[in-house]
């Protein structure tokens, strides 16, 4: 059931709890609490939050909880995230005289707890397929009082995901058109945030970051923080359209090329990070592109096909698959394919800390296991081939997409995220591709191979272009190592 706003429109908006009413009841505040939309700007469950508040005349919080190590993420994605939200906290305080609180543990108690202790009467979330976080709201759901309405609001999707459609989508031949149809309807300039007309009585708790991070790299230093990507609104806004290296702005035109070479990193937009944790919105992003089609038609419709299309068929596969990372969630064709080929003889066999540690046969895949330890990114080509060697390298199916689904959590500053899931299903499970010629091993999952990639960019080029960044990296760890050696003797 969509909930009535006059600043967004109804379809963004479902209502997962309605309050029961009575009589002489106070009205009291509206909390939103973020999880996946870590942003102040272009933020639609922000937006409806206090649009929400103003109604009532009541004050509106922001409040964030901490998930220690959320899916395996390390420092390098902790890390990324904190500094991001630090900036937003003063951001929200000082700006638009919005209180953010933090917590720390089990959202299914620190936000219930804090919609009571402040007495709120709406709670207001942003929207995430994954199992973890939908389970984590029903148990929200049960324990706040009935006497509070909850919201929640696809801040995340151009075209939210119940809108665009209400089934499990086969392909993005099949998702693109219900999208495109709805695109005049979503895809519109954001309202301007409006101060809180009620002020929060109270202060907000004080949060030391700087612990809070120290704490984050220590436990997670397994991955430490990468340094080619700055967290936060602004620095995700200056990749988009800064005048020295902005993607739209300077990178643009080569990218309908560019994307499919992993000796180009910089013909990526380099967003990824950035729409993962919500730091910038893809709505924005594709309002920006969709001003300039007409300089760079080709790439701008590439473009807005991986970030509107891609990443919400992503969405659509997680939210209506409840096993969108097994091999139950593969397609009927798939899972008898690759169930008839599960035991077909492999010429090699590499455990799970084999492959995290690069130590393959293949120099290939080896560089591009190094570039994601390394980079925390690895080239959405090479992501392809790495995942199906993993196939091909372990004892069936369900290990190979085990295997890939942790390394890519782990090491993938955008790791955890439906993109993630589904690209590791695609390469695997055959998910939203089809059928393809019968061999060893794959059965008829599309198969990708080195003379493959040979053929297609500068193989030697790419090895040489990873170890320079590991070279790079042993450097700077050394240098770092360095500096905390003499500031301890001095």
């Amino acid at each position: 059931m969509a909930a009535n706003s006059a600043a967004l429109q109804p379809g963004r908006v479902r209502i997962l709890k309605e309050a029961s009413k009575s009589a002489g009841q106070n009205v009291g505040p509206v909390v939103y609490w973020m999880f996946r939309d870590q942003r102040v700007r272009d933020n639609w469950a922000l937006i409806h939050a206090v649009e929400q508040a103003h109604k009532a005349n009541v004050p509106v919080a922001v409040a964030f909880n901490l998930f220690d190590q959320f899916l395996g993420a390390k420092a390098r994605q902790l890390g990324f995230m904190l500094r991001g939200l630090r900036q937003l906290h003063r951001d929200l305080e000082e700006t638009h005289q919005i209180p953010f609180f933090l917590f720390r543990g089990n959202a299914e108690d620190t936000i219930p707890n804090f919609v009571s202790e402040c007495g709120a009467s709406l709670l207001v979330t942003d929207f995430s397929p994954l199992r973890e976080v939908r389970k984590c709201k029903e148990e929200i759901c049960k324990r706040v009082s009935d006497f509070v309405t909850i919201h929640e609001v696809d801040a995340h999707n151009v075209v939210p995901l119940w809108a665009a459609s209400e089934k499990l989508e086969y392909s993005a031949r099949t998702i693109r058109s219900k999208i495109n149809k709805k695109l005049p309807e979503y895809l519109i300039e954001f309202p301007m945030l409006q101060p809180p007309v009620t002020k929060w009585v109270g202060t907000s708790r004080l949060i030391d970051w700087d612990s809070l991070i120290d704490e984050v790299l220590r436990k997670g230093a397994e991955v430490p923080e990468i340094d080619w990507c700055e967290p936060g609104e602004k620095a995700a806004m200056e990749v988009l359209m800064g005048s020295k290296n902005g993607f739209l702005t300077t990178r643009l035109k080569g990218y309908s090329l560019d994307r499919n070479n992993p000796l180009k990193p910089r013909g990526l937009s380099g967003l990824s990070p950035y729409l993962h944790f919500g730091q910038i919105s893809a709505q924005r992003c594709a309002l920006e592109a969709r001003s300039i089609r007409k300089l760079c038609p080709e790439a701008v419709d590439a473009f807005v096909e991986e970030l509107i299309v891609r990443r919400e068929l992503a969405d659509n596969f997680c939210f209506y698959q409840p096993h969108y990372d097994s091999l139950q969630g593969a397609w009927e064709w798939a899972r008898k394919t690759l169930m008839d080929h599960a035991f077909d003889k492999r010429e090699h066999i590499y455990t799970k800390e084999q492959l995290e540690k690069a130590q393959t046969a293949d120099p290939l895949w080896n560089a591009s296991q190094l570039e994601m330890v390394y980079y925390g990114k690895m080239h959405g080509f090479m992501r392809m081939y790495w995942a199906k060697k993993i196939l091909e390298w372990t004892r069936g199916p369900e290990e190979a997409l085990e295997i890939s689904i942790y390394l890519n959590n782990k090491y993938e500053i955008d790791g955890r995220d439906p993109n993630g899931y589904v690209g590791c299903m695609w390469s695997v499970c055959g998910v939203h591709d089809q059928g393809w010629k019968e061999r060893p091993i794959f059965g008829k999952i599309r198969y990708m191979n080195y003379a493959g990639c040979k053929r297609k960019f500068d193989v030697d080029g790419y090895i040489a272009y990873v170890k320079r960044l590991g070279e790079t990296k042993k450097r700077k760890a050394e240098s770092l190592l360095g500096r905390k050696a003499k500031e301890l003797c001095t």
